[in-house]
């Protein structure tokens, strides 16, 4: 996954930062000599950031091939210093291993669209714009419209429901698949228009007594067929698990996330291995894993007790930064095995 959420401009310029960038930097504390993965590359911000903090070296990933182009060009400002690799960010272990790296420092996952994905109609992510109805990352596996055009209606509705928060999947789904029944679905645009159909006659009524919503009816089913495209939350799943086999002890993972359903999985993914028992400092090394399986040593420790949000002044700047949520957490010196 690719996720610059920045603003306009271009994010793999000197002198611009993506979303946090300075909560993320501060997290990650880059160092001279010190190795740093950038597992969601985009428009390359953050790997900017990073190489600018520090004499360090960055191993960026994107799925994306135009973002991996990007990359190339921005490592002829780093001699030797940035390397760009073509994949998922959940095969960053095998990535890296392929190429001798066995551990790093610090690795920055930002999770979601880039700037550049969101903007350009031509790849499908925005109903605001007339384009295929594609929303891959990468360029491989089916695209939105094979999925619309053929995905029974129980399946539809379940994903537009689980990965939207959309109240009328039901109805949304069953007009999809009558609507398919006529002519293929292959637009963005026609895929809004029967979306706000539907909705707009779910909630006929309703909508006076609530007033009209901020957000487009279709906002939550691109959402969810963007995430199931692209297996959003299973990448995530493995991402997390490959950086805990990466990181060194005491090596920083930072995650920034932009809706409920990402932040959950990181929250419950640093709960399950952060474990219960406090430490006297995040500091000092893990406890030793004498205990059972049940009481296994952590093997991370959180550097916030909670999410951090972006400050209001950067949510002026930048509005798309509004939903993000960053969580970050130090490699203990356990190992993986222990892990709960």
């Amino acid at each position: 996954m690719t996720a610059q959420h920045s603003s306009p401009h271009n994010p793999a310029q000197p002198g611009h930062l993506p979303v946090m960038a300075a909560e993320v930097l501060a997290d990650l504390a880059p160092a001279d000599g010190e190795t740093y993965v950038d597992g969601t590359f985009g428009g390359g911000g953050y790997t900017r950031a990073i190489l600018d903090a520090a004499a360090c070296t960055v191993w960026a990933i994107d799925r994306d091939a135009e973002a991996v182009a990007r990359g190339a060009r921005m490592a002829d400002d780093y001699k030797g210093r940035l390397t760009v690799l073509e994949g998922r960010f959940g095969d960053m272990d095998s990535l890296l291993r392929g190429r001798g790296i066995d551990a790093v420092d610090g690795i920055v996952l930002d999770l979601g669209l880039s700037s550049y994905q969101l903007d350009d109609a031509a790849r499908g992510f925005s109903f605001q714009a007339e384009g295929p109805l594609d929303m891959r990352m990468g360029a491989d596996g089916p695209s939105a419209a094979d999925a619309v055009n053929a995905l029974p209606e129980k399946e539809l509705a379940r994903i537009i429901y689980e990965y939207g928060d959309e109240r009328a999947s039901r109805a949304i789904a069953r007009a999809i698949v009558a609507a398919r029944g006529e002519e293929a679905i292959e637009t963005t645009q026609q895929l809004a228009e029967i979306v706000r159909r539907a909705v707009a006659r779910r909630t006929r009524g309703a909508s006076a007594r609530r007033g009209k919503s901020r957000i487009d009816p279709a906002t939550r089913t691109f959402q969810a067929l963007r995430i199931h495209v692209n297996d959003e939350l299973g990448e995530l799943s493995r991402g997390l698990a490959a950086a805990e086999a990466l990181l060194k002890p005491g090596g920083r993972l930072v995650v920034v996330s932009f809706h409920s359903l990402e932040d959950r999985s990181v929250k419950s993914f640093f709960s399950a291995r952060c474990g219960s028992r406090a430490r006297p400092s995040r500091h000092q090394p893990s406890p030793s894993s004498r205990g059972t399986a049940r009481e296994a040593a952590p093997t991370f420790h959180l550097l916030h007790r909670g999410m951090v949000k972006p400050s209001a002044a950067e949510i002026t700047r930048n509005p798309r930064a509004r939903s993000a949520r960053m969580r970050a957490a130090i490699r203990t010196d356990a190992p993986l095995e222990s892990a709960a």
